[in-house]
């Protein structure tokens, strides 16, 4: 633990918790054969910051989080106690390898293919419950809370938590690209409705993927209890303009506007 950042910057309160998705940092440092920009490093730097935890997606084919990073990013977390370690993937692939091994505080169980570009999907149940289950059981044994990543489906909670599962996590592309649009509204009135289901039958809800500066306070307006959100490239891209810590704080601004009634328009 950072000696001059005082534990209680790290403590949860009722606020949304932000977990940094350092991916893109990893891809790249992957584009040479030099160690820059180091994940752990930048990770610890946006701990410091105030992030309350780090995100990683290792996929097979490496691309981007590698094995070792994997690792050496739980030695860092395990400095930090107040801070949580969330490792993400599709668990019939090299994701619960992983969590058998570092046990960490969370894993985020995504169906994406091994040569998907990027997540674009949430688990379809009850189809695919049967399969989930048993992995869903082992992470829960091992201690760690389990999260699905899941499309803004109210039917659908009730078969998540049906599994076991902690939270949900929602996919929030959807909601990006209707941001500013006449859509906005009733994407979001669907996002809401899903929350609530899942809250309504003991779930816990996450949020990921394309949500940014200006995208996230609306979200989190109109979806009360939201426990964390996930976002790694519009954050990484922001630090490339504002510096990696400058960013992790502009985002906890979002998350504290959030909490502020939005002014009419």
């Amino acid at each position: 633990m950072n000696p001059l950042v005082a534990p209680e910057a790290f403590a949860r309160d009722a606020r949304t918790a932000l977990s940094v998705n350092v991916n893109k940092i990893a891809l790249l440092r992957n584009s040479r054969h030099l160690d820059v920009p180091q994940v752990v490093a930048l990770s610890r730097l946006a701990l410091e910051a105030g992030a309350q935890g780090i995100t990683v997606h290792p996929r097979p084919d490496q691309r981007h989080i590698r094995t070792p990073d994997v690792h050496d990013l739980a030695a860092l977390l395990r400095q930090w106690p107040h801070a949580e370690y969330n490792i993400e993937g599709n668990p019939t692939h090299n994701l619960m390898a992983f969590v058998r091994e570092l046990k960490p505080q969370q894993c985020t169980l995504v169906p994406d293919s091994a040569e998907q570009f990027t997540s674009d999907h949430g688990w379809s149940l009850p189809a695919e419950g049967e399969r989930l289950r048993p992995l869903v059981a082992e992470a829960r044994a091992l201690g760690v809370r389990v999260s699905l990543f899941m499309d803004p489906l109210p039917e659908a909670m009730r078969h998540a938590a049906e599994l076991g599962a902690d939270r949900v996590e929602l996919y929030t592309e959807a909601y990006a690209r209707a941001h500013g649009t006449p859509q906005q509204a009733s994407v979001l009135a669907r996002y809401a409705e899903a929350a609530q289901a899942a809250q309504a039958v003991g779930l816990g809800v996450n949020a990921g993927h394309d949500l940014n500066r200006a995208n996230l306070a609306d979200f989190l307006r109109a979806v009360p209890g939201v426990l964390e959100v996930s976002i790694g490239h519009a954050l990484i891209a922001d630090a490339l303009e504002l510096g990696l810590a400058q960013t992790v704080r502009e985002y906890q601004r979002c998350i504290q506007l959030a909490a502020v009634p939005a002014s009419p328009r």
